[in-house]
C-alpha cells in the first residue's frame, strides 16, 4: 500500500479548466514541477519544499497536504469538492459504477 497517500485528495484546476485530483505525494510534486515558472513564488517554494521533504524523509505527509492546500488557495486554483465528482460515482444498482 503506498504510505504517500493523502488523508482526503485536493482537488484543482489544471490549465485547461479540468478540475484535477491530487490524491498522493506524487501527484503534487508532478503539479508543482509542471507549474509555470512565471507563476511560481513564495507559496510555491512553501509547497514544493515540504512535498520534496516528505518524499525524502520523514516529514509529516499531512504537512505536506497543507502546504499544497495553502498553495492552490493562494494561487485560486483551489476547487472545494463537497461530493464526489458524477464521473466517480454511477447510477447502475448493479456495481460497476459505469453504465453502459
Amino acid at each position: 500500500m503506498n504510505d504517500r497517500i493523502f488523508d482526503s485528495p485536493v482537488y484543482v484546476k489544471s490549465g485547461n479548466s479540468l478540475i484535477q485530483e491530487v490524491a498522493c505525494l506524487e501527484d503534487a510534486l508532478e503539479f508543482l514541477y509542471e507549474w509555470p515558472k512565471h507563476k511560481r513564488g513564495p507559496g510555491y517554494d512553501t509547497a514544493l519544499r515540504a512535498c520534496q521533504r516528505a518524499f525524502d524523509s520523514g516529514y509529516p505527509l499531512t504537512a505536506a497536504q497543507k502546504a499544497f492546500s495553502g498553495f492552490a488557495k493562494s494561487a485560486r486554483i483551489l476547487e472545494e469538492v463537497s461530493a464526489p465528482p458524477p464521473w466517480m460515482t454511477g447510477t447502475n444498482s448493479r456495481g460497476g459504477g459505469l453504465t453502459a
